[in-house]
Order: C-alpha cells, then structure tokens, then sequence
C-alpha cells in the first residue's frame, strides 16, 4: 500500500476529522479479487448448462432483474473467495479506530449480505436488488442521500467509480489499472492508494499448464511404432501437430480452471491455481481461450484434415468432460482413458501413419489404469484433509478400495496384451533380434506395479504421465526401452 499526500479541490473536506466520515468500499475487484456475477453464471452454466439459453431474456429486463435470476440459482461459497488482504487489513485498522465502514456494490444484496456478515466489518450495506443495479451513478445517487454531498470517501478500483470518486471526500484506490489510478489523481481527492497485483509470467505459464504438454508427445507413439525415426517429413509434421494439440489442450485447462473456480478453492492444493486464487483475473482466460484456439486451429491447416478432425472430437468432448462426464463415477475414467488414446490417433492422422488394433488396446488398458490412478490419488488427499469424497468428482472415500483394485487390473492387463502383440507375426517380421522386445513385459509389469504402490502410499500428487515424465527410475525404463528396440531392430 503506498499512502499519498492528498492536495483538496476546496477547504470543505478538511473541516473533518478522518473518523468521523464513513469509508465506503466496493465489492467487485476491490474487497475481493473477482466479479460475483461472473462467478455465478459460471456455476449457474456448470450446473445446468441449458440455462445458457435463458442468460439472454433475463439480460433484457435489465441488469438489475439478471443479477436477481442468476443469484437466486446458484448457491456460492463466499468463504473461500480471493479476498484483498492488504486492503482488508487496512479496513480491520480503521475500525478499531471507530471509523465507521460500508460496504456499496453493484452485486445483488443477498450476496453483499452475506460477505458483510461474515467480515463483520461493515454496518451498512448498499447493494443491487431485483429493481436498481448500484452501479456507477446509481451508486452515488444512493451515497449522496445517506450521507449528504461529500459526507464520505470511496473506495474503488474502475471506471464505473470515477463519478463516486469525484464526488467523495477522499478517494482510496484499489487494484485499478494505470489509467484509472492516473484519473483519479486528476479529478479526485487520492488519500491511498492499493498497488494493482499484476500477473507475472509464471502465472500464466501455471494457467496453461506447460508442465501437461508433456502428455502431448504421446503424439509421437505411432511414429515410435513403425519404426519410422528417420522420416523427417513425419516428424515435421508431428511437431507441427504437438504444438497444435497443446495450445488446444492449453485452452481446455483454462476453460476447466474457470468452470471448476469454486470446487478448486475448497481443494487443499488447487485452491492455489492462477483464477481460484485471484491471481490472473478470469476476464484474462477468456481472451486466452479463443486465441489459443485460433493459433492451434491455423497449425491444424498445415496438416492433413484428419487431424483437424481427431482435434476437433478431443475439443467436444473435453468440454462434455468439464461440464457433465467428470462428475460421473466410472464414465470419467473411461473419458480420461479416450482422450489420452485420442492423443495417438492425432499423431497417426498428423503423421499419415496407420494405428494397429494391438497398439490402440494396449493405450486403452494403460490410459485406463492410470486414470483410476489419478482418481484414487485425489481421494487419498482428500482422505488427508478429512473429506469424505472428492470434489467435483462421483466417489466417496468408500470407493478407494475398489478403484485400487480396478486400475491395477487394467494395467495388467495391458501388460497381457502386450506380451500377446510380441507373438504375433508381425513382430517377427518387424524385428530382426523379436526375442529381445520380451524384456519390455516385465519392465512395464514393474512399472504399472510401481506407479500403484506411490499411489496407495500418497506419493502421486499429479497425473501419473506426468509423474513419469519426471520419475528417475520411469526415465531409465524409457530410454533401456529405447535401447532395446534398438538393438532388436
């Protein structure tokens, strides 16, 4: 907080002693790093996606009339939002002063409400009901008959607030942009001002979750397949098509983290992503969103349609996933399982490399596995932090048991199919030294068995892929792997 010398427009508003005029705050990017009404057509969509269709009608009886529909539909954990420390620190200090302090939003007032309640900073409350949205000059009209002509100073952060501002004894501002922060000082009283938190680079690197391309160069499978590793026109293409799956996949982590805002701030570790924790404001992810997915759809064009197409099926129903299948016990994992495949058939289709049906039943197997490893892992925190399910999710800790023994399954079996494609004549076509290619059953015997056992001991705290990516001993397997289709080829 950085406190600035203020220079009067006139004599008036030095006749008064700080604490005997009441500082009135805004909600909405001031006291809380986030919009409420976006927050709740947010959950209003995640919980019934068809009332999408109903956010235009109610928008034409006014704002006012749509904040009031999309409230009284949706039930938010106030307790968990972002709010502004530093500001809320400050206003803890002005109390104790026996300054008096209200809160004034453009937010519906059972919401203002509730967060007035649990603060238990504020003795009054102006906020937008089914009628009149507090807003901009509304808002000060409001302000003006309480407490008279410069009977208060404001705190704000927008351009809504620069009438109010104006208007008010004393301006604080909050989290604003520089242009607001340099009309304020233009036109207003500035007594403090709260620096805005900008987003660093890191922040947006953790929103796009970089760290998860890392399962994108599944894309390179087929190409490991058929032996193809000096086709450099495959490999242009590959690359080509892994930048592409990635931006995509990028778009749907941002969607995913702006749907699941609220789920996520209950989490014990994802409560600290970039738009659950207030850090990157949501209004950012949806510009990211689009452009991300301009900038894959303009790669996609540079390779065959097929792979626009498996893009394009990976898209659908990655949305299906994030607003309906991942709250489906069972049908998640399947999911999960499909998309990590779908990440084979894009590389086949980008490369024009046909899949065979064994390599195509062994991902499903394996993917199987590790997504019930995923799943069983988040109960297992959530069992740490005494929950009884996972949030967001369909199971209960009373599950664990049974997905355990689920997933273990499924990677063995992939383990059985494999040794089964490693008898088959292909092979032996394929292969100059086949007999070498057996040392791979025991090694992803070992691997699967490994994985499960850092699972049921609590170690997985991420999606399994990319825990091996990162896993010493997972990295040794790849490259002895690699060493010995080497040397049987």
């Amino acid at each position: 907080m950085q406190r600035l010398q203020a220079v009067p427009k006139t004599d008036e508003p030095q006749r008064f002693t700080k604490s005997s005029i009441p500082l009135v705050v805004d909600l909405d990017g001031t006291l809380i790093h986030s919009n409420l009404l976006v927050e709740s057509v947010i959950a209003l969509v995640k919980r019934s996606f068809l009332s999408i269709l109903l956010l235009p009608l109610w928008l034409m009886s006014g704002r006012a009339a749509f904040k009031a529909q999309v409230t009284k539909r949706v039930a938010l954990d106030l307790s968990a939002l972002p709010f502004n420390r530093p500001l809320i620190d400050h206003l803890r200090q002005e109390k104790a002063r026996g300054r008096r302090l209200v809160l004034a939003t453009g937010a519906h007032e059972s919401l203002a409400r509730e967060i007035a309640h649990q603060l238990g900073l504020f003795e009054e409350v102006f906020a937008s009901d089914g009628k009149r949205n507090l807003t901009s000059h509304d808002k000060l009209a409001a302000l003006r008959d309480r407490f008279g002509a410069d009977g208060f100073d404001y705190a704000g952060n927008a351009a809504a607030d620069f009438p109010i501002w104006r208007a008010a004894r004393f301006a604080t501002v909050v989290n604003a942009s520089p242009r607001t922060v340099n009309w304020a000082f233009a036109h207003a009283h500035v007594d403090e001002v709260f620096p805005r938190r900008k987003p660093t680079l890191a922040i947006y690197v953790q929103a796009l979750r970089l760290h998860q391309w890392l399962k994108n160069l599944l894309l390179f499978t087929p190409l490991i397949a058929a032996l193809r590793f000096t086709d450099t026109e495959a490999l242009v293409a590959l690359l080509t098509g892994f930048l592409a799956f990635s931006l995509c996949a990028s778009s749907v982590y941002l969607l995913n983290d702006i749907v699941d805002i609220e789920d996520d701030r209950r989490h014990p570790e994802k409560r600290g992503r970039p738009f659950a924790s207030g850090r990157l404001p949501i209004a950012h992810g949806f510009v990211l969103i689009p452009a991300l997915l301009a900038g894959s759809a303009v790669l996609s064009s540079f390779l065959p349609w097929k792979f626009g197409a498996v893009l394009a099926v990976y898209y659908v129903v990655t949305l299906a996933y994030t607003f309906f299948l991942k709250r489906l016990e069972a049908v998640d994992v399947v999911t999960l399982a499909l998309l990590y495949t779908t990440r084979i058939f894009a590389g086949g289709a980008a490369a024009s490399i046909p899949l065979s049906q064994w390599l195509l039943t062994f991902s499903i197997f394996i993917f199987l596995s590790l997504a019930f490893a995923k799943r069983c892992a988040e109960l297992m925190l959530m069992q740490e932090h005494g929950k009884k399910a996972s949030l967001g999710r369909g199971y209960l800790l009373a599950d664990l048991q049974m997905l355990n023994s689920m997933g273990v399954g499924a990677g063995y079996v992939a383990a059985l199919v494999l040794a089964l494609y490693l008898s088959t004549p292909q092979v032996l076509i394929a292969y100059a030294r086949p007999g070498l290619l057996w040392v791979f059953v025991p090694l992803l015997i070992f691997w699967v068995t490994r994985i499960w056992l850092k699972t049921c001991r609590g170690e997985m705290r991420s999606d399994p892929l990319v825990f091996a990516a990162r896993d010493r001993v997972s990295l040794a397997f790849a490259v002895l792997g690699g060493g010995v289709i080497w040397l049987a080829m």
